[in-house]
């Protein structure tokens, strides 16, 4: 760990991290973010002073949360949460566990007057999930939702497109998101076994319509209504212990929305798919006056200008290439990790009041359109998105 300086006001932060010995939490949270900014001496405020992180590990396995502790330097752990909820050192709670053991946990720490951080989705129903965003309201504490994607390289340049103007009126935006997640059979598993399981909070819809409720909200418009088809493609995985399972939850979901405007978008999410095309995902974005395909980091664009003319001729071999005519946009600036950069901002939302707007209602407008689009999948139709207050 990089020591503390001398030079400057240090606010030290004590943040208890719940649920880090997941893959997810051990590699984007913990060593990709809060180790991170530990070790560039924290996050610098424009008064010259810093927000120092001071983590706890919290979990259930003690042999995990000690691997944990040797491999990122983070000196305390504990597998009794309620000890470090109720210690005034720790301001901050952040939850990374499985979405089944979220609600109660962070209902916890909210009542002991922590700020909240926590993972998305925050909750299985739509319910919960605006009853923790009405806690935390009503309990004066702050708290903010991953929602990592919108600081994505590729998604920032679209947004700074769209802001431009570069595409006139919008049309429509094509996502195609997923990679083929083997079953298992040889243990070696790319993704927990319990995504598969809808009683222990699996299922895509529930984990990939979270994200393009933010994604769209905030990079295109507001999303209106959802038709969506879920599918269980493969019905038989194997777990961590190389144990055959049946699974109960969707690995696949073909959604379209409509946005506000008239804008169309279509969303496939799968994990039964092999990928090609340009990126794991990828999102285009058509309007009047140009378009852009972004992924994780690059995208291209095509104007009007440069739109070719094709013309359709299935009976000769193809004269053009169309993946020539586009214009990858260059990087403006480094990109730091999605994750540590809002981690950044929480960090400075709760100890220097900065504005921060992605909080526990951004959240829950994520379950709700997850949840919306479970219920177009069993009814079959359209189902309009209402405001939430």
């Amino acid at each position: 760990m990089r020591p503390e300086s001398n030079d400057m006001e240090i606010h030290k932060i004590g943040i208890i991290l719940n649920g880090v010995t997941g893959r997810m939490g051990t590699n984007q949270h913990l060593m990709r973010s809060i180790v991170k900014i530990i070790n560039q001496g924290g996050v610098k405020l424009d008064d010259g002073s810093a927000i120092m992180p001071d983590p706890v590990l919290v979990g259930r396995n003690p042999d995990k949360l000690a691997k944990l502790v040797e491999m990122s330097g983070v000196g305390n752990w504990t597998t009794d949460l309620d000890s470090v909820l109720g210690d005034d050192r720790y301001r901050i709670y952040f939850d990374a566990q499985t979405t089944t053991r979220r609600v109660d946990a962070v209902k916890q720490a909210i009542a002991a007057g922590k700020d909240v951080y926590c993972e998305k989705p925050t909750a299985e129903t739509l319910e919960d999930a605006v009853e923790l965003y009405r806690l935390a309201e009503a309990a004066g504490v702050k708290h903010g939702v991953v929602q990592d994607k919108l600081w994505l390289p590729g998604l920032r340049k679209l947004r700074k497109l769209r802001d431009e103007g570069f595409f006139g009126r919008i049309l429509s935006v094509r996502g195609e998101f997923g990679y083929w997640v083997f079953e298992g059979s040889d243990g070696q598993l790319q993704r927990p076994s319990w995504n598969y399981r809808k009683e222990d909070g699996g299922g895509i819809i529930l984990d990939m319509l979270c994200h393009w409720r933010y994604v769209l909200d905030n990079v295109v418009a507001p999303v209106r209504a959802v038709s969506c088809l879920g599918a269980t493609h493969i019905p038989r995985r194997w777990d961590e212990s190389r144990q055959p399972f049946d699974c109960t939850a969707d690995d696949a979901a073909y959604a379209t929305f409509e946005l506000e405007g008239g804008v169309i978008a279509q969303f496939n999410s799968s994990w039964c798919v092999r990928v090609r095309r340009d990126d794991l995902v990828t999102f285009q974005i058509d309007g009047t006056d140009g378009s852009a395909v972004a992924g994780l980091r690059e995208c291209r664009i095509q104007s009007r200008a440069d739109t070719p003319r094709p013309v359709w001729n299935p009976d000769i071999d193809r004269p053009e290439s169309f993946y020539d005519g586009w214009t990858e946009l260059p990087d403006a600036e480094p990109w730091d990790n999605a994750f540590k950069v809002q981690w950044e901002l929480f960090l400075k939302h709760v100890v220097a009041d900065a504005p921060f707007r992605w909080g526990l209602l951004a959240g829950a407008k994520g379950v709700q359109l997850a949840q919306l689009g479970m219920e177009s999948w069993a009814s079959r139709a359209w189902v309009d998105v209402p405001d939430l207050a």
